[in-house]
């Protein structure tokens, strides 16, 4: 297979100016032109690629993109260029930086019965999309399963997100990381944290694997590494990808505390220390009292509804009864009171970022 050679051909009407084009501006280079009396086909290789530039070939010139370490030193600074041969060159950087965009506020709720069907993603993976408005490309929440168990054809891989949380609704998953060690198991209520561009790949899952994750922001790019074998030799527990480290988060090891609604306990998952504050991550039950009406000032605060139901009700909006598979986001400064809990109630509550002030209101009618 290394002996095979691949082409892409593009047209030209006048070879000559081609050949100065590719070599000089672009920077590639000529492997072979031909017949020497005459040319009419010249081969140019460099930036991964293999151009075939042919007279008369039928193709269309087509569009050139190079991702350029430094582009204000290539090409003479130019963005776009035309060769001679008509084929369009963009000029891009290599690595742009991540943009976070601004969130777009507002008030959601998404159940399950009224979901759209299930979408088939990366790896076979089905995909549920829990908040269709992605509050203007801020973040990205998705519901994931997996129906049938067994090995998943993965390949290992990283995310260039800000943030990323992947957390066990139902069944399990095997994952190994770079600089982790060996496979981990993530069950029910188990949390990863995987920090930016860390590696890794999905080995096995079992039959109706269900996991709920979050990316931030909605739109990330997912790429492959040919080059690394996962387990890598290290183990590096303390490592950091841009300020954050890997956590595997563990329900068995679970303390409860109050959380910062009376009326609920929760438990932490160590998000918040482990990404220095770009997030937050609690699991929340029901507790003793009466829950009040509160307001919070944060930026993101994401819920899912894991089992029992709830109703979730709105300054000026109508009241929701919530039950497993729903999602909701409360948008700050609207007050809002989560009230007749099931005894079974248990909730995912994802906040960004991690450090916000509540407000209570009281526990009587709704705030005016």
């Amino acid at each position: 297979m290394n002996d095979i050679l691949a082409e892409m051909r593009l047209p030209t009407t006048d070879l000559g100016r081609d050949i100065p084009f590719y070599t000089g501006t672009l920077k590639m280079r000529m492997d072979m032109i031909y017949p020497a009396d005459n040319p009419r086909i010249a081969v140019f290789s460099g930036h991964g690629l293999r151009l075939r530039i042919e007279k008369g070939a039928p193709e269309a010139p087509g569009t050139m993109r190079l991702r350029v370490p430094d582009p204000d030193r290539f090409a003479g600074g130019a963005r776009e260029l035309t060769a001679p041969n008509g084929t369009r060159i963009e000029i891009v950087e290599r690595d742009p930086p991540l943009v976070l965009p601004p969130t777009e506020h507002s008030f959601v709720v998404h159940r399950l019965v009224d979901s759209a069907p299930w979408i088939v993603g990366r790896a076979g993976m089905q995909y549920r999309d829990l908040v269709p408005s992605r509050l203007g490309g801020a973040m990205i929440a998705s519901h994931i399963r997996i129906p049938d168990g067994g090995p998943v054809p993965d390949m290992v891989h990283y995310h260039k997100v800000g943030f990323q949380l992947i957390f066990c609704y139902r069944g399990w998953v095997e994952v190994v990381y770079e600089d982790q060690g060996g496979p981990r198991r993530l069950g029910p209520g188990d949390c990863f944290i995987q920090p930016p561009e860390i590696r890794h790949r999905v080995l096995e899952a079992s039959d109706d694997c269900q996991v709920i994750e979050i990316g931030v922001p909605a739109e990330h790019i997912t790429e492959i590494d040919h080059e690394m074998t996962l387990p890598t030799p290290q183990l590096r527990p303390d490592r950091e990808w841009d300020g954050q480290r890997f956590v595997h988060n563990l329900a068995r090891d679970a303390r409860w505390q109050p959380f910062r609604i009376p009326g609920f306990v929760c438990r932490d998952t160590t998000v918040a220390e482990a990404t220095r504050g770009v997030a937050g991550v609690l699991v929340v039950r029901p507790g003793d009292g009466t829950p009040p009406w509160t307001r919070h000032d944060g930026d993101i605060l994401f819920g899912f509804v894991m089992e029992g139901g709830v109703t979730l009700e709105g300054e000026g909006r109508e009241s929701y009864r919530l039950s497993a598979g729903d999602a909701f986001v409360i948008p700050p400064g609207l007050a809002t009171r989560l009230s007749g809990a099931s005894a079974d109630l248990e909730w995912l509550e994802v906040s960004l970022p991690a450090g916000f002030a509540t407000e209570t209101l009281g526990s009587g009618d709704r705030p005016r």
